[in-house]
């Protein structure tokens, strides 16, 4: 099943790491592992893998940049924070995220040594990462307190609505101060008629190691906070970075020179639905077409039926082949062998004038073919089947008896009535 790898990079001098597996839904497929980047690369061959590295190697900024895209947006970079830069433009790759609501827009600076070192080391164990993201990006912001992050010696900062950076000075004290998050007890008095800052409330995470070393500290300094909460990471910060992955608005290191092949799983995630709303409607069109061709189908052979059923009725002794070539076939011999219509309706008439003189003598079925009417007909007696007979013969007419047999109250025959020998069959 697809899903993400979050590893952190190893820090400086050491060749083991963490990482662990996320799940599409942002669920954490797996606990927390640990050990070298070669361990982690098994894992990554069938996984996106997003890198986090140290935040401390970064400048995370936010500067108001002019309307643009691509590279006049990119020109633009380095003038906006030439005043926080140290170091030669060139050295440096900027990566630019998503421009903000405010108007502000996410900045990462890095130097290109230290990003290719990190994209090196990945690739010297076979990973090949989608994105790089400063560890401390993915520290969750929290509308009503100020985050805070410690780890060793760093301090990370979020404060509401606004990145998050890190300070690395030792005693906590003097990186809380630096950082703003509580008074600079060497600061000057305030002056009277002056408000003074307020204190800021702050949530401070931590591993239990970690807490243990500070906690003296922090209690020392607790007036010094509106409120204070302290949040133990039991199982080391991953887990927790790795809840703020799905969704996040970090800027990825790895652009311009350092930009991946398109990332076709990404894509996916944000494609999905209306692929799975594309395919459904393509199975329900398939579906309904299958349904009217099976319908089509069962019509089909219905009608074919019905046509074997006619045809055997009508040329009973001739084979099914075509059954509309054969029929106007035999239209067109009948048509061009002898009299039309008007011999059928003569030959009715001259059997309407027969048995008008014939009582108590009925036709009680009667059919036409081959110039010849095929009568079954019930008369009284015998001696009334001649009579009909007779009639019929004195018109031009033949009607022979085929056959007969006595029935309650008269004589059941059959007989066939056509043109006499050598006649035309017309008056």
């Amino acid at each position: 099943m697809p899903h993400t790898l979050l590893l952190r990079l190893p820090a400086p001098g050491e060749q083991e790491t963490e990482w662990l597996s996320i799940e599409d839904s942002g669920a954490l497929s797996t606990a927390r592992q640990r050990g070298p980047l070669s361990l982690a690369a098994a894992v990554a061959r069938s996984a996106r893998v997003v890198a986090l590295a140290p935040a401390s190697h970064v400048l995370l900024a936010e500067p108001e940049l002019p309307p643009g895209s691509g590279v006049k947006l990119a020109r633009a970079v380095p003038f906006a924070l030439e005043e926080q830069l140290t170091e030669d433009v060139d050295q440096l790759c900027f990566s630019i995220g998503r421009r903000r609501s405010g108007g502000r827009t996410p900045v990462a600076v890095v130097a290109r040594e230290t990003l290719q070192g990190w994209i090196a080391q990945l690739a010297a164990a076979g990973i090949d990462p989608v994105a790089i993201y400063p560890d401390i990006s993915l520290v969750p912001d929290n509308p009503g307190h100020t985050v805070l992050w410690l780890e060793g010696a760093r301090l990370a900062v979020r404060r509401p609505g606004t990145p998050a950076f890190a300070v690395e000075l030792t005693p906590v004290a003097e990186a809380l101060v630096v950082a703003g998050v509580i008074p600079d007890p060497l600061a000057e008095p305030t002056r009277e008629g002056e408000v003074p800052a307020p204190l800021e409330s702050a949530v401070l995470y931590a591993t239990r190691e970690d807490w243990t070393r500070v906690q003296d500290e922090f209690q020392a300094l607790a007036g010094m906070f509106a409120a204070l909460k302290v949040q133990i990471l039991t199982d080391g910060p991953l887990p927790w970075l790795a809840r703020n992955l799905l969704g996040t608005d970090a800027v990825n290191l790895l652009q311009g020179d350092f930009a991946r092949s398109a990332d076709y799983n990404a894509r996916w995630l944000r494609w999905r639905t209306a692929a799975m709303l594309a395919g459904g409607l393509l199975c329900a069109h398939i579906a309904a077409a299958m349904i009217r061709i099976h319908q089509a189908n069962h019509e089909t052979q219905l009608l074919d039926t019905q046509i074997s059923q006619i045809f055997q009725q009508v040329m009973p002794s001739e084979k099914l082949q075509d059954p509309r070539r054969q029929m106007q076939s035999r239209l067109d011999r009948i048509r061009h062998s002898g009299p039309g219509p008007q011999y059928f309706l003569h030959t009715l008439e001259v059997l309407s004038s027969a048995i008008s003189t014939a009582p108590n003598t009925r036709v009680d079925s009667l059919s036409y073919r081959e110039q010849a009417l095929d009568l079954r007909v019930t008369a009284p007696s015998l001696t009334a089947l001649s009579q009909l007979s007779q009639q019929v013969s004195k018109q031009g007419l033949t009607a022979d008896i085929q056959s007969s047999q006595p029935v309650a109250g008269g004589v059941d025959a059959h007989l066939q009535v056509h043109a006499a020998a050598g006649g035309k069959g017309h008056p």
